[in-house]
């Protein structure tokens, strides 16, 4: 499963990427927003810090205007994505920029029609948001396993970016649903590697290794 970071903080996605396990970067309004830079400047940096795509979102809410927006991003850097919302406005315009070659996010997906909606209209990424589900008192995890039913039945290419990830067992849970993606909060992604169990054998390793006196340099 690919791991995105949900994040707009330019420095911190820089040393994120260096570890070798970021595949990509979701970004939305409220993020840029939260970062304090320039809009344009913020997504050229996280561009060129993380190889992978990039999804910046468009503003607009009619399909003419989100076709405008969504080129001018694009022409930012090769590994932009477009995102879009989930709505009849954001599918028209997502059919129209991946007929042009540009890949698109459509966002915003709480139901398994709504995904099977994005994929006909040629979207890239479809994000169902898990946690905003839970919140609701439905089951995210089930959407996941839904979406992949549907696309699988139809071998449609849309890869499900499981969003609004709030734990490391929604990573979990939502890599064994067979999501393609999954777009994570900095602080998850870092308590994914984290074990209590770990440190306690690391530290035990290291006490004995000290023990013996040596030296493997």
């Amino acid at each position: 499963m690919q791991i995105f970071i949900d994040s707009a903080d330019a420095k911190e996605l820089a040393a994120l990427a260096e570890t070798g396990l970021v595949d990509g970067v979701t970004t939305n309004p409220s993020l840029i927003a939260k970062s304090g830079g320039d809009f344009f400047e913020t997504l050229k940096a996280i561009c060129a810090s993380v190889p992978g795509p990039v999804s910046a979102e468009v503003v607009a809410q009619d399909a003419a205007t989100m076709l405008k927006e969504g080129r001018k991003l694009r022409g930012l850097a090769d590994n932009i994505v477009v995102k879009l919302p989930l709505t009849v406005e954001g599918l028209k315009a997502c059919k129209t920029l991946e007929e042009e070659g540009h890949p698109c996010n459509v966002t915003l997906c709480f139901s398994a029609v709504q995904a099977l909606l994005a994929a006909k209209a040629g979207a890239t990424f479809i994000s169902p948001f898990l946690g905003r589900l839970d919140d609701n008192g439905q089951d995210g995890m089930q959407l996941i396993r839904e979406i992949r039913a549907i696309y699988d039945n139809y071998e449609y290419p849309t890869q499900i970016l499981a969003a609004s990830i709030r734990s490391a067992n929604h990573v979990k849970d939502a890599a064994i649903a067979g999501a393609d993606c999954a777009t994570i909060p900095p602080a998850v992604f870092k308590s994914l590697y984290k074990h209590i169990l770990t440190d306690a054998g690391l530290e035990a390793f290291l006490k004995d290794w000290k023990s013996t006196g040596q030296s493997i340099l």
